[in-house]
């Protein structure tokens, strides 16, 4: 960390090798979140039970589109300091014998990025609490407001071009301003195009919410907005769809996935475009019976594809494969074993 570096998925891996090791026999699976850290070689022999893993996407993807951002040399080195870690992911990821992911697009990235095998890379769905981000009447519609989650200063998010397509939007919709679900930024590019259209009054900032807070600020929304530019899946979209909040997302990695086609589910806008994303907002604030028909739309395509039973479901599926594939090796290996001593 002192050299600028992101150690956390190698040495987290090692303690949790440690942690295992120590409980073997207590697990039938083992389910790692992304962490591809050298610790979780080894197969079950060493970590006690088979290992499943997800991969949301490849953190290259990132990577590249903080370089893509950086604004001079010495950033562009921190950049690549700071994420040496993804050559181990990559090297981790090639002997896994299977990786769950959340989305097509995101199974092609870690084809593409990771060097998978296409047949060991396969799709759960992740999902939203449908019965808590479900619509209610009873919260009244904000005129003009705009919802967003987003870290400011991420690139990959892409608030900074809905701060822009915001102050476009201002000179159609005076009232259009937009809360964004998220740690405000001091300083960086979202802040500095906060100043330069003199929007301070009109983006809020809010974080440290309860679920409940959460889901009654997307329901007082007239539009959602996911201004990505890439996404693995995009649950933030997912679940303002569940609430009925008409949807304006970009077309940015797995999001067309979710989001479903344009003008049927939501308004879909190329990512990077704060003309465009301008446009598709004016066209949902000025249209009341536009909101009402992709609000329910979208709620109708979360509940049919990407709820938790569903993703749990999936899951599982897999879970099982896992403890059979290691059934079938210790059966060989068994076999092996007979025969050499026999």
């Amino acid at each position: 960390m002192w050299a600028g570096r992101f150690p956390e998925p190698l040495t987290f891996s090692l303690r949790a090798r440690r942690h295992l090791a120590a409980r073997r026999g207590e697990f039938d699976v083992i389910h790692d979140n992304q962490t591809l850290g050298y610790g979780l070689l080894g197969g079950p022999g060493v970590l006690g039970a088979p290992l499943v893993t997800t991969v949301h996407h490849p953190i290259t993807v990132d990577r590249q589109l903080e370089l893509d951002a950086a604004r001079d040399w010495k950033r562009r080195a921190s950049v690549k300091r700071w994420y040496g870690f993804t050559g181990m992911q990559k090297r981790v990821a090639r002997r896994l014998p299977s990786v769950l992911t959340v989305s097509g697009s995101s199974r092609q990235e870690i084809v593409d990025h990771l060097g998978v095998r296409r047949d060991r890379v396969h799709v759960v769905h992740i999902g939203a609490d449908t019965e808590l981000f479900s619509p209610d009447p009873a919260v009244a519609e904000v005129p003009g407001r705009i919802v967003t989650t987003s870290s400011a200063d991420v690139p990959l998010k892409g608030l900074v071009f809905l701060v822009e397509a915001l102050a476009k939007a201002r000179a159609e919709h005076p009232g259009a301003h937009l809360v964004v679900v998220g740690k405000r930024a001091e300083d960086g590019p979202v802040a500095a195009a906060i100043r330069r259209h003199g929007l301070e009054d009109a983006v809020e900032f809010v974080k440290g919410i309860t679920d409940a807070e959460l889901v009654d600020l997307i329901r007082s929304a007239q539009v959602a907005c996911v201004p990505s530019l890439y996404e693995g899946f995009s649950l933030p979209a997912a679940e303002a769809m569940a609430t009925g909040t008409p949807l304006v997302a970009t077309t940015g990695g797995a999001i067309p996935e979710v989001a479903g086609p344009d003008g049927e589910t939501c308004l879909a806008v190329p990512p990077g475009d704060a003309g465009a994303l301008a446009a598709g907002l004016c066209r949902l604030l000025g249209d009341e019976e536009l909101r009402l028909r992709l609000g329910a739309a979208g709620r109708e395509r979360v509940l049919a594809k990407f709820t938790w039973r569903q993703a749990a479901i999936g899951t599982a599926e897999h879970y099982r494969a896992a403890i059979a594939r290691q059934g079938r090796a210790a059966g060989r290996f068994g076999t092996a074993a007979r025969v050499a001593g026999g």
